[in-house]
């Protein structure tokens, strides 16, 4: 099934249903489930729309249940607190009269002040290297057969990663992982837009680099992979139209799961976002 940029950017236009609640749709992307970056991406949505003149600086959420791709997502949102300078919101997401997911988000008006930022990491741009889906192409090894599922439809987003291997082998390495991200094609220039869509890539391979010191691929058979909680912190302005490198690492799994933390700069090594999740990582014994 075909899943362009347009069909991406159709899933963030939400349906208005009364004041303070909103529903979106769903895209199958080959998961059993609801991918857990369209639920955070379309309730960041939500909750923009109901806040005038203000990105978001942070959000943090929980994921409840599994989402089901054949029933619209309503998002009510709580109007907490209009501040001087901040705005608060909570945002329910529910599907079948039950609550799959719940975020807390802050918006700041625009304003200067200090600034300092960790270095980008040095590594080949995006111009040096090629999309996932052409080095999966020709690599040699075999690959899970969710991840030949994932890459052999049309993709709203072009992924290069600094090194394939993490991507592709199953094999023990360091809980690291660099990727150049951005979508197939120029977007409108709306800011709200452009956060929602940051939103929904941040959840691309977070949980996935807890897993690589094990020698497990997080689209590997038998192994459990889901996204309990997200956080995110936007620090400046980006557009997710043009390449994005997200630094990935994992400090920690322990107790079935796994932490993993980015921090994500433009191309002249401006940090723009820094990232935060935990996921469930259970590997099914046969």
């Amino acid at each position: 099934m075909a899943y362009g940029l347009n069909d991406l950017l159709a899933l963030f236009a939400l349906e208005s249903i009364e004041e303070n609640i909103f529903r979106g749709q769903s895209h199958d992307i080959g998961t059993p489930q609801v991918f857990g970056g369209q639920v955070l991406g379309q309730a960041l949505a939500a909750a923009s729309r109901t806040v005038a003149g203000r990105p978001a600086n942070s959000l943090h959420a929980y994921f409840l249940k599994r989402g089901d791709v054949q029933a619209p997502i309503l998002y009510e949102v709580d109007r907490a607190r209009d501040g001087g300078s901040f705005s608060n919101r909570r945002v329910v997401a529910t599907q079948h009269g039950e609550q799959i997911f719940n975020m807390a988000a802050s918006f700041h008006v625009a304003e200067s002040g200090l600034e300092h930022q960790v270095a980008m990491p040095h590594v080949p741009g995006p111009g040096e290297l090629r999309d996932l889906e052409t080095v999966a192409r020709e690599f040699q090894g075999p690959l899970p057969a969710r991840l030949q599922r994932f890459l052999a439809r049309e993709r709203p987003v072009h992924v290069r990663p600094v090194d394939p291997r993490p991507f592709l082998a199953g094999e023990p390495g360091a809980p690291v992982k660099h990727l150049w991200v951005k979508t197939a094609g120029p977007m409108p220039p709306e800011p709200v837009l452009h956060q929602a869509l940051l939103a929904y890539v941040s959840d691309y391979e977070l949980i996935g680099t807890a897993t690589l010191p094990h020698g497990f691929h997080a689209t590997r058979e038998g192994l459990q992979v889901a996204s309990l909680d997200h956080a995110m912190w936007f620090h400046r302005p980006a557009r997710v139209d043009e390449w994005l490198l997200f630094a990935l690492d994992s400090p920690a799994a322990a107790g079935g799961r796994g932490l993993a933390r980015g921090y994500v700069f433009t191309e002249d090594g401006r940090l723009v976002a820094t990232l935060a999740q935990e996921g469930l990582m259970r590997v099914r014994r046969s």
